[in-house]
């Protein structure tokens, strides 16, 4: 995205006067704009206008445009020349959308949740382990409109990916929406299984003797699963919809398609379920192994504290100075205590010993 975009007005020094907004062509946000006609892209480079008027003049085929970040004032073109509603408009511009379908007159609105997994050293130091981001699809009869946030969530491989084959490309827009759910959904699949082996990897560090693992780096963990849930979770409904015919821009040739998607995201809903499970057990085990570790740090201290209450209360009854104490004026009453103390100590060592507690 050009670095324009991060411009914002401000106030000359003194003056109090707003310097003027730079503005900011709509080809700064635009990735590509295509025509496709028969599955197979004209040449040449198109404005959003010029592309539309295309597909018009000819009768057939449909335009792709694709935009990274928009704001607001710069989309507000494309949504007047596409006929794209207001509201739905603004849930492309703001984000931060929850997955969903929804239909406006002619044109279908589907937010995604993209993900991306972070990569780290070991699981048991990363703060972040996945990253997330979106993409907006307007589908129209002769359109589709892509609108992504977020570094990660690159189309330029589903674009060459779908141009490479244009017999699937030729199924119009509803292709295209399909191309990017089922994108979105294998990366889902690679994502669980990046977080799979971060999670068996933990799983073999709680269970090591005296491992450093504790339970904040497994609820780390956790709520970076939480955030993949919300990804993976409410997109059900919506694909769904696109395999029961809820709208006459997929035809029945591409709702099989969405099927496949539909049964790879069910895969994927099962694993995040399993995953919260399996660190919710990893937790618990984490808190029990902090507790046997206090446990018989407890009982060493008490078989240490026991031990030296021996010498402590001998010494503490012939300290108290009485003239007549047994073996007091004996030659060998200093040594027989020593040894007294010596055996009972042994004793006790040897009991604690057995009994586990040192």
């Amino acid at each position: 995205m050009s670095a324009l975009s991060s411009f914002r007005p401000t106030r000359l020094a003194g003056r109090g006067v707003p310097l003027p907004k730079l503005h900011v062509p709509i080809s700064a946000y635009v990735v590509d704009c295509a025509v496709y006609v028969k599955g197979v892209r004209l040449p040449g480079r198109w404005t959003h206008d010029r592309a539309l008027a295309e597909v018009h003049q000819r009768g057939e085929g449909f335009v792709w445009i694709g935009l990274h970040e928009p704001d607001e004032e710069q989309i507000k073109g494309i949504a007047d020349v596409f006929g794209l509603h207001e509201l739905a408009v603004e849930d492309a511009v703001n984000a931060h959308q929850r997955p969903k379908l929804e239909r406006y007159d002619d044109t279908l609105f589907m937010v995604l949740k993209t993900v991306c997994y972070v990569g780290h050293a070991q699981p048991t130091t990363a703060n972040e382990i996945v990253e997330t981001g979106e993409i907006m699809v307007f589908v129209g009869t002769d359109f589709v409109i892509t609108v992504r946030h977020g570094e990660h969530s690159s189309l330029q491989r589903v674009r060459r990916k779908l141009e490479a084959d244009p017999e699937q490309l030729a199924l119009g827009p509803a292709a295209v929406l399909h191309a990017i759910a089922d994108h979105v959904v294998d990366s889902y699949l690679e994502v669980t299984g990046a977080i799979e082996d971060d999670i068996d990897e933990m799983e073999a560090e709680v269970f090591t003797p005296r491992s450093p693992m504790d339970a904040e780096q497994i609820y780390v963990m956790k709520r970076e699963v939480l955030e993949l849930r919300r990804a993976v979770v409410p997109l059900g409904p919506p694909v769904r919809k696109l395999t029961e015919g809820y709208s006459s821009l997929v035809p029945h040739e591409v709702r099989s398609y969405f099927r496949d998607v539909d049964d790879h995201l069910v895969t994927v809903t099962d694993r995040v379920a399993g995953f919260n499970e399996l660190l919710t057990t990893l937790v618990d085990a984490v808190l029990a192994k902090t507790t046997m570790r206090q446990n018989n740090d407890m009982r060493k201290i008490t078989a240490y504290a026991a031990m030296i209450s021996v010498p402590t209360m001998i010494a503490g009854i012939y300290g108290m100075n009485f003239q007549y104490m047994p073996e007091l004026q004996w030659r060998y009453g200093y040594p027989l205590v020593l040894g007294v103390i010596a055996v009972l100590i042994t004793a006790l060592f040897r009991v604690f010993r057995r009994n586990q507690w040192l």
